[in-house]
């Protein structure tokens, strides 16, 4: 299975017409997953955590002041208790511990992209948490990951390619987001991997696009889970969402 960044959009994505298409079509082109594995922005717990793994578990809406539609969206996924045994051989290891959460639902940035992708929530998923927002020990994790891609897995980076919700303007993007996504775009097809990893020092407007890391860090497990491939690398989606930039990336 291919490896993938997504930008994952707010629950108002599913009323954008463009980007809803985007994501449907992408997956359409994809090979169907035996399980899903997502990494979000929206879950950083240390040791690593494993989500649920049991079936019917409620999402996590980890948003406030939307309306009241937005909170009764589901997505009954069924869990994946067998991917979870594999992730915790693969990553846990003396000094390095993995912990179950079995309560812990998916949140908004696993649940509104997979809505979209595979809208008929037939297809296990898990989530796991980010432990650190250390790029190079976020690309370790996805390197240990990597196995499951064989597996017929699809691991799923899920973040926001430039995101600072407090600097956005009404109206138009940002020079910050725009001069940070086209800086990000040719660092990955350059397969720079060194300068992404010091993005905060080296790029443009790197502390405004990302005033704090945690919607970019996910590319890091994506980029070590698809370490050896990067020469494969694409933008399947681009454009901006609110002066966001929606970049999302696939390996393999």
């Amino acid at each position: 299975m291919p490896a993938l960044y997504l930008s994952h959009g707010a629950p108002p994505l599913a009323d954008d017409a463009l980007w809803t298409g985007q994501l449907a079509a992408w997956s359409a082109d994809l090979p169907r997953p035996k399980a899903i594995l997502v990494v979000s922005a929206h879950w950083e717990e240390a040791p690593l955590a494993l989500g649920a793994t049991a079936d019917g578990v409620p999402l996590e809406y980890d948003f406030w002041g939307f309306p009241r539609h937005y909170y009764e969206v589901t997505y009954p996924a069924p869990g994946a208790p067998a991917l979870a045994e594999s992730v915790r051989k693969l990553l846990r290891a003396p000094g390095t511990p993995v912990q179950d959460v079995p309560a812990r639902g998916l949140d908004h940035g696993a649940y509104v992209p997979l809505v979209e992708m595979y809208p008929d929530a037939g297809i296990p998923v898990l989530q796991v948490s980010m432990p650190t927002l250390d790029p190079v020990r976020l690309m370790e994790i996805g390197r240990r990951l990597a196995p499951l891609r064989d597996e017929g897995v699809l691991i799923v980076g899920s973040g926001f390619f430039t995101h600072n919700l407090a600097a956005l303007r009404q109206g138009g993007v940002p020079a910050w987001s725009a001069e940070f996504d086209a800086w990000g775009s040719e660092a990955l097809a350059a397969q720079d991997v060194d300068a992404l990893l010091d993005f905060e020092a080296v790029s443009p407007a790197g502390r405004l696009a990302h005033p704090r890391t945690e919607h970019f860090a996910p590319l890091f497990v994506t980029l070590g889970a698809a370490e050896g491939e990067l020469g494969t690398g694409r933008s399947v989606i681009d454009g901006f969402w609110m002066g966001l930039a929606k970049r999302s990336v696939q390996f393999g």
